[in-house]
């Protein structure tokens, strides 16, 4: 299979669809097919897994790479010849690579990974919002299929009349997130840095910008025995540290890898805060890593955590709901221990493996229907 990924983040830029793309790339070299990668022009590698990455003009926007229109675009996919098209987290540049995918006849598939409408609330956007729910689904109507992460996603894009759209998550490396690396030596390290007189550790992994709404966790200032932790940088790390004045707070900037790993294995509680994710990476890595997760029910973690189970979920506008659920899981330590090894439990069958292989599947499916459309005119 020749698969075109047209993505709207790569690398340097690390973020959700990035590393989507990268286990998706992974997997399609481990199989065997072909690919290449179209993405903005922001410093990625001239390969990754093997496969040819062609950079395309863009500009900055809130420090990420704006794929912009390009013939270029044409001419790569045509020159690749493509069975199929991956477009991940489509905007400019997967709009116009869809555009041209159809053109061509080549069957398309749009990852949605943007909560449009949450983004246009929280910035009282009301007119804007209805315009851009338009776009996205002219965008994703031009798709011969969407996959959304969640149930609230699939809810959404079908109010606003995307028709053609089946389920796909995301998968979570269940060897780099495990609770054996508790022991390891860099997460002793660590939480001996963090917990140095016993606190219980509430951590926090994502990009500090401000739809993530991590200031909200200044909801915790005054609970006994916690030390937060935050891995992450982004726009609003200077207003949320002002925020947070007065809990102790470890900054640990971005991490990644094994790094990644050991921090989660140093804490004892993941607080995930932003009530506009479309899924919630970051909340698998926590539960593989046999953590349990507080999470507003709202969006992906919907669908991740099973509330009194695997973690809490809150009310998405009441901080003081989520306080009072990290002040449970504070207090009760075998309470954090039976979570963190149900979240573990619900996590196994979630392997990037898996969740690829169900995606190659879709594709499969989008190549047989455009053959037999072929056929019948």
């Amino acid at each position: 299979m020749r698969v075109a990924v047209v993505s709207e983040s790569f690398l340097p830029t690390v973020n959700g669809v990035t590393t989507s793309v990268l286990r998706v790339l992974d997997h399609l070299a481990e199989e065997g097919h072909e690919a290449i990668v179209i993405c903005p022009d922001a410093g990625a590698p001239a390969e990754y897994a093997g496969f040819r990455i062609h950079q395309v003009p863009s500009v900055a926007y809130r420090q990420f790479p704006v794929g912009l229109p390009s013939p270029q675009v044409q001419r790569i996919l045509a020159g690749f010849g493509p069975d199929v098209l991956h477009a991940a987290s489509p905007f400019f540049l997967g709009a116009q690579a869809i555009a041209a995918a159809n053109r061509m006849g080549v069957p398309s598939v749009a990852i949605y990974q943007t909560d449009v409408a949450g983004f246009a609330r929280r910035n009282g956007l009301g007119v804007t919002s209805a315009i851009a729910w338009k776009y996205v689904r002219w965008v994703h109507e031009g798709a011969d299929l969407t996959l959304a992460p969640s149930a609230a996603s699939e809810y959404d894009l079908r109010t606003a009349g995307v028709s053609r759209i089946a389920r796909w998550g995301r998968g979570v490396d269940l060897v780099r997130y495990h609770p054996n690396k508790r022991r390891t030596s860099a997460a002793v390290a660590l939480r001996e840095r963090l917990s140095p007189d016993g606190e219980t550790v509430v951590g926090y992994v994502g990009r500090i910008a401000p739809e993530k709404q991590v200031e909200r966790l200044r909801a915790l200032r005054g609970i006994g025995g916690v030390s937060l932790a935050i891995v992450g940088d982004g726009p609003s790390r200077d207003a949320v540290a002002r925020e947070l004045r007065g809990i102790p707070v470890t900054w640990l900037g971005r991490l990644g890898g094994e790094d990644l790993a050991a921090a989660y294995a140093a804490f004892d509680v993941f607080a995930h805060t932003g009530s506009e994710e479309t899924f919630g990476q970051t909340v698998q890595e926590a539960h593989a890593s046999g953590l349990p997760v507080v999470a507003p029910r709202a969006g992906g973690p919907i669908d991740l955590v099973e509330h009194g189970v695997d973690g809490l979920l809150f009310r998405p506008s009441d901080d003081r709901a989520l306080r009072a659920a990290v002040a449970m899981l504070v207090r009760d330590g075998a309470l954090r221990r039976r979570m963190g090894e149900a979240g573990r439990r619900a996590v196994l069958g979630r392997s990037w493996d898996v969740v690829c292989g169900e995606l190659t599947r879709h594709y499969e499916r989008v190549i047989l229907g455009a053959v037999a459309a072929t056929a019948v005119r």
